[in-house]
Parts: C-alpha cells; structure tokens; sequence
C-alpha cells in the first residue's frame, strides 16, 4: 500500500496507542485540558522546547535545527464534536456525550509520532521544526486565530505550514488540491420584526412568519441567480424560530444560516445580498429586520508550489496511483486557513475507509472510525515534506 521507512514502523504501536488513548478521552473545543496536557508530557519526554497554553488551551513545539534555514510548522487540531459515540470498540469514547468524529485523535497521534522521529535526528535539519496542536477547530471562531495572536508562528518565524486531515477516501490515498480546497465559513442571525395579533385577523398585523417564510425563498435565489454557475456557494438556513401558540400572529421571528464561498470576491457579495435581501423583504411586506452578519473561518487557498511538494512527496509514500491530485474542493471549511494565508503551505488529506474491515462511515457521524494503517502513511508524509521542504 505504501512506502514506509524502518523509522516510520519503529514508532507504529506507540503510534496506534496514542490514538486509543485520544478516541476514548475526547475533550470539547477550548476543554483540551487532558489532551493537551498528555501532548505537552509526550513532547518534554523527547527533550522538545514546549511551550502550553497558546491560544487557550493549544501546545507548541519547537525543534531546531542543526543548521540555520527555514521554519516549517506541523499543524494537528485537537478538539472532539458533542456526538455519542456508537461503537463497541474498546478505545470508545469514555464520555458520555463527546467524541472524535472527526479523526482529530489521529491528527494528533500522527503529529506526536513525526516529533518522535525528528526529535531523534535534530542535527539532520537545515532549520527548524514547529509542533502546533491546536485547539477548538470545530467551534469559531476557532483555535487557530488564537494561537496566532498568541505568537505561535513567532519564534521562530514560521515560513511555511503543512497538515492533513483524515479523509473519508480510501485507505492509503493521499489527496490535495492547489488553489482554493475548502470554503470560508461565515454565518448570519436575523430578527424579522411585525405586528403581532390575532391568527383570524392578519389583517390588523404584520406576520413576521410569512415575511421569514418569502425570505428563506428568495436567499436561495441569490446562489442560482446573483452567481456565476462556475463558481461555488452555498446559503443555507438553519433555524427558524417564531410564536409559542397556533392563534397568535407573533411580533418577531428569528433565523440563523451559514454561508460557504471557494472565492472571496463571491463571498463579499453574498454577505452583502443576504442582508440587502432579508432588510429589503421585510420592509416591503410592512414589516423590518436587522442582520448580524459574522465573517468566519476563511477560505482555505493551499499554495500551488507546496501543493506540487506534497504531490511529489505523496508519489513516494503511496505511489502515483494512490494519489489523488487536484482532488476536488470541498464546502466543509477549516481554519488552517489562517496559518497558510499568514505564509504559505498545502492542507492535504489522507483515506482511512476500508469496505474491507467495514470502516465505511464519513466523518462527524457517531459510527466513525478509522483504518489504523493509515496512520503510519500520514506519519510518513510528513516527516518527508519537513525533510524536502527544508532540503530546497
């Protein structure tokens, strides 16, 4: 299936290990105490420079390098999803309530192995390594943000960032894409406001349901009308909240949705559409509005010359037909975003299905797992970008 080093199987039980221990202790965004806590002892142990409580509750790692050079950061988020986990496995959440479902258990076991390996070998590095274990991926506005404020792509000055997500592709796959991969993530609330009164006599009101009703209709116009069919949008609405009994026109309704964009030019005019179009409805069916609007995670834009390094490095790994190049982007967002806009890099993803051991369910489902063989390749691929990144 791949191309594995001696040092990259040397560290596979411990590997395997590590990410048991994550899976069965998740911890929610911004609560990665434990978590961080267990990553903080792992990298002391290896005489790692460590640095905790980045960005709240995030973890930094410095290796330096035998020779001066460049400084390439490894990014792993840490946080689990408020899902119960259902499974009979013996590493099952140990929580009531929280699990990783999203493979941040691997991300971090993987980035935990690849320190291993570097940590033996320093004087091999022609400048110098960041460990970032991030916190709160999945809750904006997000860990990363907070790690940069805090200084985690400082000294030393980061110059590139690499990461890779475990993937709902086939095990021992390898996928990335060069330009924009996954979109920005911005949400909006909105409080339509009417005239309440009596259900039998809508006349004497403004119904602040219908008004949200004829508002979700002509929002989803925007995608299929205002943008180009060449590019990519989505608007949904997520929630709609109106009235406590069925003969009472309600004074106000309130509604919430999210808004994805793979270009920034797209996203500035939808965030001003949304809010001309709920503010303009409404006041011409007599009633009002006001919109927050919340500008989230951005999009994730992988550099094309990085991307062409992962592809290389994948070639080696997996081999040219288990890598899957310009791998199609994705709506989902992520906020690595911010790390590669503030230098340059590629997020790419890594397969963990296996129909074979019946390991088919995608991410943030309460069934998800992973294939554990495709820990070692992850592993692999990044101990080889640090070297071929830091080599050029």
């Amino acid at each position: 299936m791949s191309t594995l080093t001696s040092t990259v199987v040397a560290v596979r039980d411990e590997l395997i290990a590590d990410r048991r221990h994550l899976h069965a202790n998740p911890e929610l965004a911004f609560e990665e105490h434990e978590t961080a806590a267990y990553v903080a002892a792992r990298l002391r142990s290896l005489a790692i420079e460590t640095q905790t409580g980045v960005g709240g509750t995030g973890v930094k790692g410095v290796i330096r390098g035998g020779r001066a050079g460049r400084t390439v950061m490894l990014r792993a988020d840490m946080d689990a999803l408020p899902i119960q986990e259902e499974s009979d496995k013996p590493y099952k959440s140990t929580r009531p309530g929280v699990m990783h479902a999203c493979g941040h258990d691997g991300h971090t076991a993987i980035l935990l192995a690849v320190a291993r390996i570097l940590a033996a070998r320093p004087e091999t590095l022609a400048g110098n390594v960041v460990l970032c274990f991030q916190p709160a991926e999945e809750r904006p506005p997000g860990g990363a943000i907070k790690m940069i404020e805090d200084g985690v792509m400082d000294d030393p000055k980061v110059d590139a960032v690499f990461g890779l997500h475990l993937s709902s592709q086939a095990v021992g796959t390898v996928g990335m894409r060069g330009g924009a991969s996954q979109a920005s993530a911005d949400t909006f609330r909105a409080e339509i406001i009417g005239v309440g009164g009596h259900a039998a006599r809508p006349h004497a009101a403004v119904d602040p349901v219908l008004i949200a009703a004829n508002v979700v209709t002509t929002l989803h116009t925007i995608v299929s009308r205002e943008v180009d069919p060449l590019q990519s949008a989505v608007i949904t609405v997520g929630t709609i909240q109106a009235g406590t009994v069925p003969n009472v026109i309600p004074r106000s309704a309130t509604m919430s949705g999210t808004v994805r964009t793979l270009d920034e030019d797209v996203r500035q005019k939808l965030a001003k559409r949304i809010q001309e179009t709920i503010v303009g409805i409404a006041r011409a069916m007599g009633g009002d509005a006001t919109v927050d609007y919340a500008f989230g995670y951005p999009v994730l834009v992988n550099d094309e010359a990085m991307t062409e390094l992962v592809r290389s490095v994948a070639h080696e790994v997996v081999g040219e037909e288990r890598t899957r190049y310009n791998h199609p982007p994705i709506m989902p967002s992520e906020d690595v975003g911010y790390f590669i806009s503030r230098a340059t890099g590629c997020y790419f993803n890594l397969g963990v299905l296996n129909e074979a051991k019946g390991i088919t369910v995608a991410n943030h489902n309460p069934g998800f797992d992973i294939d554990e063989d495709a820990l070692p390749v992850g592993v692999a691929m990044l101990v080889r970008i640090v070297d071929r990144y830091l080599g050029q």
